[in-house]
């Protein structure tokens, strides 16, 4: 397990994650806490990847080498997609309908796109105040 591109096939997406063109781009916008990221990513990049390349990485220091590598196994490349694709993987299905974060190597980057990096552990859940995050007053 790794979290380099050895073996990373792109989480389902027939493995080269590059548009066929590779002129057209799309603005992604990563939000991590405070700050925010706005970058031009050619359309049809992997998430997964495109995070990792710009230096804004989905992963806990546990899993940053702990992790599948993309295969959509191990759960540990959650974000929160604000704005962007709908959910067509199975995992990211259930994650929507639970509320779970969905898994970025599944995700294709197609259109304008903002995504929330996970404040997580190791696989998410919860909030460094002892709140969950899906319910920030922290009643049951």
């Amino acid at each position: 397990m790794t979290d380099g591109d050895e073996g990373d096939r792109g989480g389902g997406d027939g493995g080269d994650d590059r548009s066929t063109d590779g002129s057209e781009t799309v603005p992604l916008v990563v939000v991590d806490g405070d700050e925010r990221v706005e970058l031009d990513i050619e359309r049809g990049r992997n998430l997964r990847r495109v995070l990792l390349e710009a230096g804004v990485s989905p992963y806990t220091a546990a899993t940053r080498r702990l992790n599948c590598g993309g295969r959509g196994l191990c759960a540990t490349c959650g974000v929160r997609v604000r704005e962007g694709p709908s959910a067509d993987h199975w995992h990211d299905r259930l994650a929507d309908r639970f509320g779970y974060p969905r898994l970025s190597c599944q995700i294709a980057v197609d259109r304008p796109m903002t995504v929330a990096l996970v404040d997580k552990r190791v696989w998410g859940g919860r909030r460094s105040d002892g709140r969950d995050e899906e319910n920030p007053e922290g009643s049951r």
